[in-house]
């Protein structure tokens, strides 16, 4: 089944936020101490190229 141009167009957009957030984000401190750390670019292409979501 062909996805219609939109909705393709939403899919690449959607794939590219989550992609993007980890680099964006930055380390902090939530509620009950709970930390959540900025994930650096290089990681997180490595991490994409392990699991073939990149080429080299």
């Amino acid at each position: 089944m062909a996805f219609r141009p939109h909705l393709k167009a939403t899919v690449y957009a959607t794939e590219e936020a989550i992609i993007n957030a980890p680099i964006a984000a930055e380390t902090m401190t939530g509620a009950n101490g709970n930390k959540m750390y900025e994930c650096p670019e290089d990681r997180l292409v490595e991490i994409l190229k392990r699991y073939n979501r990149i080429k080299e």
